[in-house]
């Protein structure tokens, strides 16, 4: 999981002074255009103690920031109108304390380094549960298999390698192409899958 290739150390600051640097308040965006998830996701965040802002859009994610930024927020990378690494990079202008972690179905090292470096705190791989976020979002410790009991797979690593290129070339599909010397076609249908196991 790409999640677990960004450790404590990649992250910058360890679990006990993360959480005292906490926010105080509890303003929440979660921002997911799967909107059985969005509803489940914002119960359980809310009865964790968090006052939670839906949104389905990054058009809708940019007005709520823009209303209130908020001190923490969920965010899935991959919208229907766009990008979630906008809206960290957004958040982290607008509020610099904010807390917020990406989540993806297209997890990939290079974009979980992109979103760190973006402002970002975490990143998660889809699926992840609502324990699994609340630790994220509050920096405390998750007990996590070792990373070396699961390497990655070939195809794992032929991806990494994609995705690395693909952000090198600022997420350009015909650039990326060209460099792996790769019809475009095909460099589309890989980027529009899911990350292999």
């Amino acid at each position: 999981m790409v999640a677990e290739e960004l450790n404590e150390a990649d992250r910058g600051e360890p679990a006990e002074t993360a959480a005292s640097s906490l926010p105080q308040d509890r303003s929440l965006l979660i921002l997911d255009d799967d909107k059985p998830f969005l509803g489940r996701l914002a119960r359980a965040m809310e009865a964790r103690g968090f006052t939670v802002t839906p949104c389905e859009t990054v058009a809708e994610g940019l007005a709520a920031l823009e209303a209130n930024p908020p001190a923490f927020a969920i965010i899935d990378m991959r919208l229907n109108d766009g990008n979630g690494l906008d809206v960290i990079s957004k958040l982290k202008a607008s509020r610099p304390d904010a807390r917020g972690i990406i989540l993806t179905g297209y997890g990939n090292i290079a974009t979980a380094v992109t979103a760190v470096k973006l402002g970002a705190f975490d990143y998660l791989a889809k699926p992840a549960d609502a324990d699994e976020i609340y630790h994220a979002l509050m920096a405390t410790k998750l007990d996590k298999p070792d990373a070396q009991e699961n390497p990655m797979s070939a195809d794992r690593v032929r991806w990494e390698h994609i995705q690395r290129v693909f952000e090198s070339c600022d997420r350009n599909v015909s650039e990326t192409a060209r460099r792996l010397n790769m019809h475009r076609r095909t460099l589309q249908r890989i980027l529009a899958k899911r990350a292999p196991r």
